[in-house]
């Protein structure tokens, strides 16, 4: 499942122009694909696995503020007292919430497994078919948010490695930890990188063919989840 984290890495083989030209598109992909993984598969399930709806809205809010407190503390580190031109901290966003989201996926996919390997399988499945768009898309963001190639590629398969550090220690604590509200956390969290860095990124531009290829893009990213959740 890191080695997903690679897929970006496509990108590498790319002329530096064509590269350029595929960042925008794919960041509308990714702010999709985000978008329909929270809508479509976080929140279901964190909704379907809480006593109360209440209680799990409350984490995704919590999730919600809890990035918007963490851009506005990089967003100052980066820029505080420096006259050199800022750099969105929006790269570091997306690492920490794609660590959170594949902490998340090796818990539930080793649950999967300790309850049967049949099902540990098609779970498996269910979530590689999920992480290739949203990878491609995060590599697109982090080139975009000015990192070079070779450093996206390196923090974000670093990123990927919470999946199996989370799937060991399911196997080892056999899920006697509370962990159920990290999956509406993570939900908020990927509902706000969406929301307010990747949309506004991809809505700055008036010429229309380039907001219509835009927008099928976002839309690309969000059918693509939207789909999987039917078919898992």
């Amino acid at each position: 499942m890191s080695a997903f984290a690679l897929v970006g890495g496509l990108g590498l083989l790319l002329p530096a122009a064509v590269l350029r030209r595929l960042t925008l598109p794919l960041v509308a992909f990714s702010a999709g694909s985000l978008l329909g993984g929270a809508l479509f598969h976080m929140l279901p399930a964190a909704l379907a696995g809480s006593a109360s709806p209440l209680h799990s809205l409350f984490w995704v809010a919590s999730g919600f503020a809890l990035f918007l407190a963490l851009e506005q503390f990089l967003h100052w580190h980066h820029c505080h007292g420096s006259g050199a031109p800022c750099r969105e901290p929006v790269g570091t966003l997306v690492l920490l919430g794609d660590a959170l989201h594949n902490f998340l996926g090796g818990l539930a996919v080793a649950g999967a497994f300790l309850a049967d390997v049949r099902l540990g399988l098609v779970t498996w499945v269910a979530a590689a078919a999920h992480e290739v768009p949203q990878e491609l898309g995060d590599f697109g963001v982090l080139l975009h948010a000015g990192w070079t190639p070779a450093r996206a590629l390196r923090f974000n398969f670093a990123s990927g490695l919470t999946f199996p550090l989370a799937g060991l220690l399911a196997y080892f604590l056999s899920f006697e930890a509370d962990v159920g509200f990290l999956l509406p956390l993570a939900a908020g969290n990927f509902l706000y990188i969406a929301a307010s860095d990747l949309v506004p990124q991809v809505n700055r531009h008036p010429g229309l063919r380039r907001a219509l290829a835009h927008f099928g893009c976002f839309l690309a990213g969000l059918l693509v989840l939207g789909a999987l959740a039917f078919v898992a």
